[in-house]
């Protein structure tokens, strides 16, 4: 991996949120290019590479475009980013931020943002009623206020096609955490059952599939940019 293969990268996670607190790690997502010859060979070229301490995920670009196609809230977001989080943009970057909206569709968004939020309240519903250490309780509150946001973010994405990654009132979803972390799982159960109500009686904005094309278009542009040049 070399810088000139990143095309868009920067910090997301609770540091996006807004939910970031003491101890909380950085998270940082990027896309990258793999050479275009290297698809001729053998062996495909890695799609991903993921490293720790620090805390680094980065995804060649056909498998980003293919998981931010079918929704995947943690890969989407890359494109939604505050200006001043973006740590590397290029050209080609600054393209994918421009054809963002063509990634959504109603029921990919809906299915994503739901599906994951329902994954943070299984792990917390698993934990009991608050009597538990207090790195479960840690964890529980995480779980609890990451369960809220997804819900938060997917249906707003649904309902205004754009995916809001700064959360305006950080506070409540902190609430939320410590709530559902003292014992009170019931406020996460009803507040998932509300938002999926909500989804099944809202038409949304966004179109029933994503504009793949648009997706195929800056593929093929990545591919061109990354060709042996001639000399």
């Amino acid at each position: 991996m070399t810088p000139e293969n990143v095309l868009l990268a920067g910090i997301v996670g609770s540091t996006a949120y807004g939910l970031a607190g003491p101890g909380s790690d950085v998270d940082r997502l990027g896309v990258f290019a793999a050479p275009t010859v290297a698809f001729h060979g053998l062996h495909q070229p890695v799609e991903s590479v993921v490293s720790t301490h620090p805390d680094v995920t980065l995804h060649e670009a056909r498998k980003y475009c293919s998981l931010a196609l079918g929704g995947n809230p943690t890969v989407s977001e890359l494109m939604w980013l505050p200006q001043e989080l973006y740590e590397t943009r290029t050209p080609l970057g600054d393209e994918l931020i421009a054809i963002r909206s063509s990634f959504l569709s109603s029921k990919r968004i809906r299915d994503a943002y739901l599906g994951y939020a329902t994954q943070q309240f299984r792990k917390l519903e698993s934990r009991g009623d608050g009597s538990f250490s207090s790195e479960t309780r840690h964890r529980t509150a995480k779980h609890a206020r990451h369960l809220l946001r997804l819900c938060w973010q997917g249906y707003t994405a649904y309902t205004t096609g754009v995916i809001h990654i700064r959360l305006e009132e950080p506070q409540r979803f902190l609430d939320f955490g410590e709530r559902v972390a003292g014992g009170d799982v019931d406020a996460a159960r009803t507040m998932l059952a509300d938002y999926e109500a909500k989804f099944d009686a809202t038409p949304g904005v966004l179109p029933a599939s994503p504009d793949e094309r648009v997706a195929e278009d800056w593929l093929l542009r990545v591919r061109a940019a990354f060709l042996p040049q001639r000399s």
